[in-house]
């Protein structure tokens, strides 16, 4: 795919690709869903090896094509059609031709921009003409945007910009490469290299040895390439060098532009280099419709977005792109993967990256840059762990929840194939000629297959993972036992060098793709069947799980499905899919899904569906698996986040309700200020009520004078228009019987002189007609009488006529006998025959000059006619103009008839303004009754007000009282809190001598009587001196309170009883062990004594401490049962006394701390109570009390 372009209105897509080595261009309805190709243009009259660049007008009929040099053709089709309509070559030089565009105005006019070329064309009479001519020093024009219809804004690669109008230069200006701002601190050693990184690429011709010396030289940033620019309604924006786009607004000026933002693509903090991760050249860049976001493209493949809305927004912060979705591969993908447990994917390729994909989510979980090329890449069934073949080591690495960490090497340099096995116990890797197979557990070599002359390209394991089977490049394909190590079959075929392998779920056939054009199945060693793959090579293959469906991956990027059992002819589907070979494929466990990479860099996820369209289902739900691993290290920080998150949390609490309260204190301000405002609006509107009653009685004052005022006038001017209308009644009556009068005289003369005009008019018509029918008579006859002459003048000139033609016809006969000797005589005969000729000319000219006078008279006699009728019309209007004036009287009679008529209407309206007058007067006194209501309310609100203000004051009064009580109980509670503290002290006073009695008491450890007589003492002396000091100091309170905690205490001990007797069951056989190890000892201790009887005084001794045990064995004292540690072994009784008397004492000590331990615990338990009522806080203080001793 060279190049694409999309048509203005959304619904065509136009690409430009080499198939099958001639260049075509598919044109696609994108409206259609699924889209189909709409045309295809493959057959051209001119010579051409690939196009450049693309464009469709702007009403997307039309569509213009550049071609690469050596041609450099501009072609203009009308592409619905398939035609022609022109082609020029746009350049002579075999310059590169970078972008094409049109006018997005006009679909005539061109643009195209190249190295020294910026050319504009039109197209006219059926050829592109061009329009406008290149001034100063050519430059690498690198691309250009229409900014208006008669503006183009075009970049260079030495970072300035031009903006032409017209194809004249209106306005320049040059962008200079800045660093980032973090990058400027650092230091200055690494800025040369940085520097050289953003000059542009060696292969581009206006870059020079002397640009590159200066550049590094002075320490200053490269020039910018500007490789794509993009117009919006403000402006426009352009790259300027890697990484980096630049926003221009239009000025107030008539032609320029201002920089506005700068936006950068930030760096990858996962890439392996990170500071060179934003090096990326923008590609493409263009704008949504509604220019709300931008979205570029980079030379590594990435696609970057950004919201425009945030410029506005943030203009201080640095700005930056971010994934339009998540980033993607940059370089052909060599390994590909996936699991059982989860729904994931992982990829590995050239780009020295490794990444994990949801093909459920359609996402990107995990990926991570590496210093090394990744050639292969498994993952473990489980989904927690990855195996990588670098070109260095082949690493297995865990899959955390935030990153991919390695955590075991293997010496396997270069490693092109991995894979583990479906149970995930082994894995195999591939070495050259060499499949090594790990163990997951032990990570030991169990094995090396050895047997391949070329290299392995490709391994798979059965479904039970007892084979294991491989093919590589020797044309070789071995079937191994995982148990013996060995082959169990193989199959070599030295012509053909295999690319894929792939086995039937029943492990019984293996499908081979490779270099020959064929798909073959195998079995037992030998080749059942060979598919023609029709002059396509096969790259990988895959079979589905449940046998029914085999699938291939193309070197031209297509991939095909077909049936089990593989069909002989071209019975199979074909999918465009990749612009490269099919590296991988793989194929999920349930079979919904195939996915497939290739060396375009992409990894594409298929939907499988059957015949009928619908997707296949799982057989068994069973669920993905959720977990997810984390080491301990970022477990422990994420706690200790969580906590410092937890006390910041509990900081903001206490934050808040400070502020809460501050917010109660204004309030309870704003609450006092607020009812002091409200008094003061109640005396305000009291005041205000006042002087509203003031107001209300002079308003009643005035409109009772209005209205007697408003009465006097109106019956004034009634009595005046009465008066009046009746006077001008009767002059106008007077005046109309005058008018009526010289109307009949005016009529009667009229009717008169008409009559009179009548007679006179008829008479001179009668004289007038009869003069000229006499004339017209004369006319008539003398007119015949000259009609006649002319006739007989025309018979006279035929016949003179007829003659000359014979004459001339008899000469010439004579002529050619005798034609010397008559030339004169004819010349004369000539002469003669002109003579007359002009003879009968001027006969001719005389006749036709008398008959135009006679038809000029005849004209003269018409004017005279046509006069005489305008007379007549004349006296016609001067009769109509006295009938209008007859009329006009009439309409002023009428006029007069009706001002009779308004002025009786203006009487009739002015009785009713009277009425008017009198119900305003009515409303008025009606709105004065609403005011008088109004103050009523208002009232009665002040009085509602004053009842809220002394329940506000009762309130008030109960507050206080309720504060005076809770300080009361605040006091009682103190002093009850100082008695528990005082008891609280007795009571540690107490334990402290019971303690010191306690020790006294241990003491007599080894005499049984002492010691009990000790512990009676101690019984008689603190358990009733206890039970006095809490008589002495009880109360109803206190009473009811060691009850409830009576009734707690023995529950708990009935819980503990309960869980004694599950202890003494769990240690019963511990104890029956320890009692059939007493018995031996014991036994021993027998024999010892007849052995030592010389010892006597050594023997009684023994025999008291023996004998102490016994009976704390027979009394059955569960506390006082030694344990099998502390019992003396033979080997301990057979030492001398001095040693055995330091081991008794020692175990003295033990028992006491043993001891000391159990009466802490009851303390401790008696100290852990559940307390009750108001003694809560007084009990809590009486325990914090007695732990701090402790």
């Amino acid at each position: 795919m060279l190049a694409l372009a999309m048509s203005p209105n959304r619904r065509y897509l136009a690409i430009s690709e080499i198939v099958q080595e001639k260049p075509t261009i598919t044109i696609y309805e994108l409206s259609s869903v699924p889209c189909k190709k709409r045309k295809v243009l493959s057959v051209f009259d001119f010579p051409v090896q690939e196009f450049v660049s693309l464009a469709f007008s702007p009403d997307s009929k039309y569509l213009v094509a550049q071609t690469g040099p050596p041609e450099s053709n501009l072609a203009y089709w009308m592409w619905e059609k398939q035609r022609m309509m022109a082609i020029v070559k746009a350049d002579i030089q075999n310059n590169p031709v970078y972008q094409v565009s049109f006018n997005p105005q006009d679909n005539t006019q061109v643009c195209i921009t190249g190295n020294g070329i910026f050319k504009l064309f039109r197209y006219t009479e059926g050829t592109l003409k061009q329009t406008n001519f290149q001034r100063g020093e050519p430059q690498n024009y690198l691309s250009h945007v229409w900014l208006t219809e008669d503006r183009v804004m075009v970049g260079t690669d030495t970072g300035k910009l031009f903006l032409f109008e017209s194809g004249d230069l209106r306005w320049e200006t040059s962008i200079e490469c800045k660093e980032p701002p973090s990058e400027v601190e650092k230091d200055e050693l690494a800025h040369e290299s940085e520097s050289l990184i953003e000059f542009p690429t060696a292969s581009s011709p206006d870059l020079s040895s002397e640009m590159l010396c200066e550049a590094v030289g002075q320490q200053q940033a490269s020039l910018p390439q500007i490789s794509a620019i993009a117009a919006y309604s403000k402006g426009f924006a352009c790259s300027a060098g890697p990484g980096v786009v630049l926003l221009f607004e239009k000025t107030e000026e008539k032609e320029g532009y201002r920089e506005n933002r700068e936006i950068r693509i930030p760096q990858d903090q996962r890439s392996s280099d990170p500071n060179q991760s934003d090096k990326q050249d923008v590609m493409c860049m263009c704008f949504s419709p509604s220019e709300e976001t931008l979205l570029i493209s980079t030379s590594k493949n990435q696609l970057y977005i950004f919201t425009m809305s945030s410029t506005e927004i943030i203009k201080g912060e640095p700005a930056h792109f971010e994934y339009l979705n998540f980033p993607l591969h940059s370089a052909a993908i060599t390994g590909l993967d996936i699991c059982i447990r989860k729904p994931l994917v992982a990829t590995c390729s050239l780009d020295r990256s490794v990444r994990i994909w949801n093909y459920e989510t359609n996402t990107l979980d995990l990926y991570k840059e590496y210093q090394e090329e990744a050639y292969a890449v498994s993952l473990h069934p489980t989904g927690l762990y990855v195996l990588v073949g670098f070109s260095d080591k082949l690493r297995l690495m865990n899959l955390l929840i935030d990153d991919i960490r390695t955590f075991k090497d293997f010496t396997v340099r270069g490693c092109r194939e991995c894979t583990f096995s479906n149970g995930g116990h082994l894995f195999a890797a591939v070495n050259g000629n060499v499949i090594h197979i790990y163990s997951t557990t032990s990570f030991e070599n169990v094995n090396n297959l050895k047997g391949h002359n070329g290299k392995v390209r490709s391994v798979i394991w059965s479904a039970d993972d007892n084979k294991l089977i491989s093919c590589g490049t020797d044309g070789a394909v071995y079937e191994w036992s995982l148990l013996t190590g060995k082959r169990e079959s193989e199959c070599v075929l030295k012509s053909c060098s295999y690319s894929g392998v792939a086995i039937s779920p029943d492990a019984k056939i293996i499908f081979a793709v490779g270099s020959d054009q064929t798909l073959k199945e195998i079995s037992d060693s030998s080749i059942l069947r060979e598919v023609p793959t029709f002059d396509v090579t096969y790259t990988a293959i895959v079979v589905s799980h449940s046998g029914r469906m085999v699938f291939t991956g193309t070197s031209m990027g297509t991939i095909r499905s077909m049936k089990y059992p593989l069909p002989v002819h071209k019975e199979f589907n074909e999918y465009q899919a990749h612009a490269g070979p099919v590296t991988k494929m793989s194929i999920t466990c349930d079979d919904q899904f195939l996915l497939t990479v290739s060396e375009d860099g992409c990894l594409l996820i298929w939907k499988v569906y059957d015949k009928e369209g619908r997707g296949l289902k799982r057989e068994k739900e069973v669920g993905y698996a959720e977990e997810v691993l984390i080491t301990k290290t970022d477990m422990e920080e994420k706690t200790q986040v969580m906590l410092e998150l937890k006390t910041r949390v509990e900081e903001l609490k206490m934050e808040n309700e400070y502020q809460l309260r501050l917010k109660d204190m204004n309030y309870n301000e704003k609450m006092k200020e607020l009812t002091e405002k409200f008094i003061q609006e109640m005396e305000s509107l009291k005041t205000k009520n006042q002087v509203l009653k003031a107001e209300k009685e002079k308003q009643e004052l005035q409109y009772q004078e209005q209205l007697s005022e408003l009465m006097e006038k109106q019956s004034r001017e009634v009595q005046d228009l009465e008066s009046g209308n009746n006077q001008k009644l009767l002059l106008e009556y007077e005046k109309y019987q005058e008018l009526q009068v010289k109307s009949q005289r005016m009529q009667e003369e009229y009717e008169k002189q008409l009559h009179d005009m009548e007679e006179t008019k008829n008479q001179a018509l009668e004289e007038l007609t009869e003069y000229y029918e006499a004339k017209l008579h004369e006319k008539t006859t003398l007119l015949e009488e000259a009609q006649d002459d002319a006739r007989q003048q025309l018979r006279e000139f035929e016949e003179t006529k007829k003659q000359i033609e014979e004459d001339e016809d008899r000469e010439i006969q004579e002529i050619k006998i005798k034609y010397e000797r008559r030339l004169r005589e004819e010349r004369e005969s000539n002469l003669r025959l002109k003579g007359e000729t002009g003879i009968m000319r001027k006969k001719f000219n005389s006749l036709q000059k008398e008959i135009e006078e006679r038809s000029n008279d005849i004209e003269t006699m018409r004017m005279e006619q046509q006069k005489l009728q305008g007379v007549i019309k004349s006296l016609e209007k001067d009769i109509l103009g006295l009938k209008r004036e007859i009329q006009e009287r009439d309409e002023t009679i009428q006029d007069k008839e009706k001002r009779i008529y308004d002025l009786k209407k203006k009487n009739q309206e002015l009785e009713k303004f009277k009425f008017v007058l009198d119900y305003k007067i009515k409303e008025l006194k009606k709105q004065i009754e609403p005011r008088e209501n109004d103050i009523k309310t208002m009232k009665e609100q002040i009085q509602e007000m004053e009842g809220e203000l002394e329940r506000f004051h009762k309130q008030n009064m109960q507050l206080e009282l309720n504060i005076t009580e809770l300080r009361q109980k605040l006091k009682a509670t103190d002093r009850e809190m100082h008695k528990e503290q005082q008891k609280e002290r007795d009571m540690e006073a107490l334990v402290k001598r019971f303690k010191t009695d306690l020790h006294n008491c241990v003491g007599f450890i080894q005499e049984p009587k002492k010691l009990k007589e000790g512990i009676r003492e101690l019984y008689d002396k603190y358990v009733q001196q206890a039970d006095m000091v809490e008589i002495v100091g009880v109360d109803t309170d206190l009473q009811q309170e060691y009850t409830r905690q009576r009734e707690h205490l023995e529950r708990n001990l009935a819980t503990l009883k309960k869980k004694v007797v599950k202890e003494s069951e769990i240690h019963r056989a511990d104890n029956v062990r320890i009692m059939q190890e007493n018995v031996s000892l014991i036994k021993e201790i027998n024999e010892l004594r007849r052995e030592l009887k010389v010892t006597r005084t050594q023997v009684h001794d023994l025999q008291s401490a023996l004998g102490l045990n016994r009976k704390n064995k027979k009394q059955g004292i569960p506390d006082t049962v030694p344990s099998r540690d502390l019992l003396p072994s033979p080997s301990v009784l057979r030492l001398n006394v001095e040693e055995e008397t330091e081991r008794i004492i020692e175990l003295q000590r033990l028992e006491i701390k043993r001891l000391r331990d159990q009466i802490q615990g009851q303390e401790h338990v008696l100290a852990l109570r559940p307390l009750s009522g108001g003694r809560l806080p007084m009990l809590e203080i009486e325990r914090s009390h007695g732990t701090q001793p402790q």
